[in-house]
């Protein structure tokens, strides 16, 4: 039997980049996917791959930082597929933002989907959340150039470095909470990844060799690696695994 044969997914962030190959991940395992995306365009165009591939799929367009809207998705996958079995906890913004925008986004939004499918997970008889962290939940980011004298760009760095480190955080704690009703949740900490979030980085003269070389395995991930994982993790496969903080990173977090 398929990984999520019966099985239904919420999927934020599914738009583009690892959301959109984590809704394709469930997919393959004849999971039905809801992709919800702030670009409801980007979530369109994401589920019709998932029918393309065999499984189920609809599309809204969806605020994380708004808990309303956060609550009413779930509750809409719940009411179009039976039930909510995963919930991939995806969406998120780079550290080109302000304070107040970037936890608004990696942090307030993770909170919500957690705050609102728990319950639901728990009251179904159980579930499986993961959420996307990244290395900067497990370390500090390191640039070419020192930062200091750039106030802007410390801040941004600054912003998605504590949001990380605090979505790692809720996710051991939501993991303690609801591990007893057979809700799991556990955590992919992506190290940098050939997604529209890390273009900028790239594109700098010299950005991807950098980048690059600061990863052991030599070359930069891919979106369909840590939805392999993170697939693993909402499986029954891992079904004795929550509150992990799992890197995938190319031996990053090994230096």
């Amino acid at each position: 039997m398929a990984a999520f044969d019966g099985k239904a997914a919420l999927v934020t962030g599914a738009g583009s980049g690892i959301g959109r190959a984590m809704a394709l991940s469930i997919a393959s395992g004849n999971g039905s996917v809801m992709c919800a995306d702030i670009d409801e365009q980007g979530a369109q165009a994401t589920a019709a791959r998932v029918e393309e591939a065999g499984s189920r799929a609809l599309a809204l367009g969806l605020d994380v930082t708004d808990p309303d809207a956060v609550r009413a998705a779930l509750e809409k996958t719940a009411g179009e597929f039976g039930r909510v079995d995963v919930m991939m906890n995806n969406a998120g913004i780079g550290s080109g933002h302000s304070w107040d925008r970037t936890i608004s986004v990696n942090l307030s939004g993770v909170y919500y989907g957690l705050l609102h499918a728990c319950p639901i997970m728990a009251a179904q008889g159980g579930g499986a959340i993961v959420n996307t962290a990244s290395i900067a939940g497990l370390h500090g980011l390191v640039r070419p150039k020192p930062v200091v004298d750039d106030l802007t760009q410390l801040e941004g760095l600054a912003a998605y470095v504590s949001g990380k480190h605090g979505v790692v955080g809720l996710t051991k704690q939501f993991a303690v909470a609801f591990g007893p009703v057979g809700v799991r949740v556990n955590a992919v900490c992506p190290g940098y990844i050939v997604t529209p979030m890390t273009a900028k980085a790239r594109e700098m003269e010299g950005g991807t060799e950098f980048l690059e070389s600061i990863h052991p395995i030599g070359r930069l991930g891919e979106p369909e690696e840590v939805a392999a994982v993170a697939a693993f993790l909402a499986s029954e496969a891992a079904s004795f695994v929550t509150g992990v903080a799992m890197p995938v990173d190319g031996g990053y977090s090994a230096r």
